[in-house]
């Protein structure tokens, strides 16, 4: 195999890649309201407030997803005969959680976007 092939077989499939590009005063200026995105119902915050900021507000749509989901998990744990699920796996799920949130504040924090599987395309969705 050539080089090229092998370089693109050992991409990390996680890695933050560029999904968009951000004015770098607009970065520096909002870092800190775009990491705080990811800490639950704050997206919503950082998205009612921070309208004038591109890079804040992607994260906010993408951490106002992701609050959403964790919004649903809550609900269906409220589900008596679902805890036979849930309960098992609650943990694992407030692990995962947990890393994407941390993850994405990281990213944030220096500057990217980083898209969460799965549920980061649903960010365009949130309009304010």
């Amino acid at each position: 195999m050539d080089q090229q092939t092998n370089s693109s077989m050992g991409q990390n499939p996680v890695e933050a890649k560029p999904v968009m590009s951000f004015d770098a005063k607009d970065i520096e200026d909002n870092k800190l309201w775009a990491s705080l995105a990811y800490v639950s119902v704050l997206s919503l915050v950082v998205l009612f407030t921070k309208k004038d900021s591109k890079y804040a507000q992607e994260h906010a749509k993408q951490g106002t997803v992701l609050f959403i989901v964790e919004v649903a998990w809550w609900v269906i744990s409220a589900i008596p005969f679902l805890w036979i699920i849930t309960i098992p796996l609650g943990f694992l799920w407030g692990l995962l959680v947990l890393c994407v949130s941390l993850y994405a504040m990281y990213n944030a924090w220096n500057g990217k976007l980083w898209e969460i599987p799965v549920i980061g395309q649903f960010r365009s969705k949130v309009n304010v």
